[in-house]
């Protein structure tokens, strides 16, 4: 008589969800009329607008890939820690 196998399988992120989830206060943001504008410095394409209250951040070299969204909250800590050199790469 064959025996009966059973196998689990057990996901590698299973029980890794963040704490404390909230809904994502983005909504999907229509941007076909945003006024996209462009850095002054010149280094670079990155192009941001302002929508319904949200910053909007794309690549102006290719518009077509999907743009990050900010809160304003989120804006004020990416602007604050870029200027500070949090992100700089040299």
């Amino acid at each position: 008589m064959a025996e009966s196998t059973t196998t689990t399988t057990t996901h590698m992120f299973s029980g890794w969800e963040k704490p404390d989830q909230k809904p994502d206060p983005r909504p999907d943001l229509d941007l076909s009329g945003a006024d996209w504008r462009s850095g002054t410095q010149g280094a670079g394409d990155v192009q941001i607008a302002f929508v319904e209250g949200f910053i909007a951040m794309r690549n102006g070299g290719r518009p077509e890939n999907p743009s990050l969204i900010f809160t304003p909250a989120e804006w004020r800590a990416f602007v604050l820690n870029a200027r500070d050199g949090e992100f700089d790469l040299t």
